[in-house]
């Protein structure tokens, strides 16, 4: 192991993390990232198959696993699920992301852990939830967000709903579990009980669904893909320059205001086809094609200058490069380099939030598979070398 350590606001307390790919794993970063003890629980001789993701290298396991100590466990055998048992007295919170039913089906569900240590507290998450009809069921993060409404929003509305590009359904359900936790760790702090955090992602995604529920019930109005424009707010949207694409939002009135004034017409803001928000949103696609006559005469850092000089809210649709590139990013550290035993080039996203008083900080990139076994065993549940190496024999670590 590095041997720089986690630091943050969550140092002292200790996590089991279950499960696999995306949606629990993404919790337990949250967590290590700000200072827990994260053990991550593997197959043995398997591991996670997030080891093996990414594009042309496998090195997403190198963020969603960092900060993380690695050990191998078989929950399948007795050995294994005695050992998790152990694990947990000593823990303040499981992560587990297995379909519903799973962990009571080897003995480990809440009645039985919470007996071992009240404190417990079990965070969960699936894809429908814990409970319903639809709770044993099968459930990845598009479904989640098929269902919980957001891929019908995404995308144009000249072709068939879109993934926005990221496996957003299963990082927002892990999001509300992380914060779940918290909630649950305060309460705590009362009542000295755990409790259980049923996240689900189809139920995390319909809690970004902003009004669309309500404008269904109440006005008969169902939202669909309406592409890069937020419909009637006016002008917000991707224009073309000479060598790309860039964002403008002026919808305020005093902001495209200086918009006109920045591109030299200024009778534009008291034109009453444009004068009022109202009046923008109405006539928003020829306001639109106005503005991307005049921006496609430019480079886009030209005119990102030129509206930040006005006071006009733009950027350029960034890729990795220009991140890698910003000022901005390195002034603030977004993205921080970490050694790497088989890539010298990582180079990954920092902590975020930033706490001012207690800051987390990336430690280590994801570890070997057991890399941490001696530790774990050995250390905290104080196993001797014979013991760990029968372990070993029988294949339960």
């Amino acid at each position: 192991m590095t041997e720089s350590q986690p630091t943050g606001a969550l140092k002292g307390l200790r996590v089991i993390e279950l499960g696999q790919l995306i949606a629990g794993p993404f919790c337990g970063q949250l967590m290590a990232d700000h200072g827990a003890d994260v053990i991550k629980v593997e197959q043995p001789g398997v591991g996670d198959p997030m080891r093996e993701w990414g594009r042309n290298k496998p090195v997403w396991w190198s963020v969603i696993a960092r900060n993380k100590k690695s050990v191998t466990l078989n929950l399948r055998t007795t050995d294994g699920q005695d050992i998790l048992r152990e694990l947990v007295a000593k823990a303040d919170f499981l992560i587990e992301n297995f379909r519903a039913g799973t962990l009571e089906k080897w003995g480990l569900g809440y009645d039985e852990l919470s007996r071992i240590n009240p404190g417990l507290i079990m965070i969960r998450v699936s894809g429908y939830g814990q409970t319903g009809p639809y709770s044993s069921r099968a459930g990845y993060g598009s479904i989640g967000e098929a269902m919980g409404g957001m891929r019908n929003l995404a995308g144009d509305p000249s072709t068939p709903p879109s993934r926005v590009g990221l496996s957003i359904g299963d990082s927002l359900a892990a999001t509300m579990a992380c914060l779940g936790a918290m909630m649950a760790l305060h309460q705590r702090h009362v009542t000295g009980r755990g409790q259980v955090i049923d996240s689900a992602i189809y139920e995390a995604v319909l809690a970004m669904m902003e009004s669309t529920v309500p404008e269904y019930t109440e006005a008969n109005f169902i939202r669909e893909r309406t592409g890069a424009v937020l419909p009637n707010v006016s002008p917000s949207n991707v224009y073309p320059t000479s060598d790309g694409d860039i964002l403008i939002a002026a919808n305020q009135d005093s902001v495209f205001g200086r918009l006109c004034e920045a591109m030299g017409r200024p009778e534009l803001a008291s034109d009453p086809r444009y004068a009022t928000h109202t009046a923008r949103g109405q006539h928003q696609e020829e306001l639109d094609t106005l503005i991307g006559e005049w921006t496609r005469n430019f480079p886009a850092r030209h005119l990102e200058e030129l509206m930040e000089a006005n006071g006009v809210p733009a950027g350029k649709i960034y890729k990795a490069p220009d991140m890698m590139a910003d000022p901005h990013f390195k002034a603030r550290e977004a993205l921080v380099h970490m050694p790497h035993p088989d890539f010298a080039n990582i180079w990954m996203q920092n902590v975020f939030p930033k706490l001012s008083a207690t800051p987390g900080k990336v430690a280590w990139v994801g570890e070997p598979l057991g890399a941490h076994n001696d530790e774990v065993y050995g250390e905290l549940l104080g196993k001797s070398e014979g013991e760990i190496a029968a372990l070993k024999a029988r294949g339960t670590i």
